[in-house]
């Protein structure tokens, strides 16, 4: 099933993909643009998609996007969940549909926005090749500017007591890169919530919460467990291991919905959000 690692791109490579990313950066809007957006019940926001990209463990090749819409605040589907083999510029089609068929308003991207090592994650990417507004949702802490997952930031996590509690990430630049989210109120581990592409922190940290069931936002999660599906399904990747086996990659072991209130594990198999 693996494939032989790819070989890391020349630098001179590199140095063209940091100045295409250094270009988009700038066309990054960190502001609301959206009525719905300033309204304090999101009235006029009734789609919300949800991306995530899943990894095959010994396979540095193959991956599947995957996108879900559901209505808002329903969170129920409106559009069936695709895979798209070039999910950059191919992340609102597929095989069968336009772009333009797909009828999402905003996308939340399992991964982080502004917060990120040269302030352009794959929600920021994202957002600007789409022009939607984008909003970064992070399971870890990528430890930029100064940040630290240090004794001083679980105390502050350890104080996050209700669904909804939030305290902000600034990073040593004095900049706000994002907002610590405790996303449902069973959870122990919160969400790092940044900036994608046109909408305010506080906008998306409230749309956040407000598409939270469990610890994850519901159109990220469906779209996390279809994307592991698909990859079980046409790459034969092997369903969930035995009682008593070590758990296995994320791709290996496709999620169940939980009970309600009750947390998630993490997703693994995933390439750092650096390399974004």
């Amino acid at each position: 099933m693996a494939r032989e690692a790819v070989a890391w791109p020349p630098e001179e490579t590199l140095s063209l993909w940091k100045r295409e990313q250094a270009r988009l950066k700038a066309l990054v809007v960190d502001r609301d643009t959206e009525a719905w957006q300033r309204d304090a019940a999101f009235s006029g926001l009734q789609r919300v998609g949800g991306v995530d990209v899943s990894f095959v463990k010994g396979d540095s090749v193959s991956a599947c996007a995957s996108l879900v819409v559901l209505s808002y605040p329903e969170l129920e589907a409106s559009w069936p969940s695709e895979r798209c083999p070039s999910w950059w510029t191919q992340c609102g089609g597929c095989r069968r549909r336009s772009p333009a068929s797909c009828p999402r308003q905003v996308l939340l991207v399992d991964g982080n926005g502004v917060l990120h090592h040269r302030g352009f994650g794959v929600a920021c990417h994202l957002g600007v090749l789409t022009d939607l507004p984008c909003v970064g949702v992070a399971k870890k802490l990528l430890q930029v500017d100064g940040l630290e997952n240090d004794a001083q930031h679980k105390e502050k996590i350890r104080l996050l007591r209700a669904g909804g509690d939030s305290f902000p990430l600034i990073g040593g630049s004095g900049t706000v890169l994002g907002m610590v989210l405790k996303s449902h109120k069973h959870s122990s581990k919160p969400l790092y919530v940044s900036v994608g592409h046109k909408i305010s922190l506080e906008a998306a940290v409230r749309l956040t919460r407000g598409c939270c069931r469990f610890r994850i936002p519901e159109p990220v999660r469906q779209a996390d467990i279809r994307s592991r599906d698909y990859i079980r399904r046409t790459l034969g990747v092997p369903g969930p291991p035995a009682p008593g086996q070590e758990r296995s990659q994320k791709v290996q072991r496709p999620k169940v919905c939980p009970q309600e209130g009750s947390e998630e594990p993490e997703g693994e198999g995933r390439p750092p959000e650096a390399h974004s």
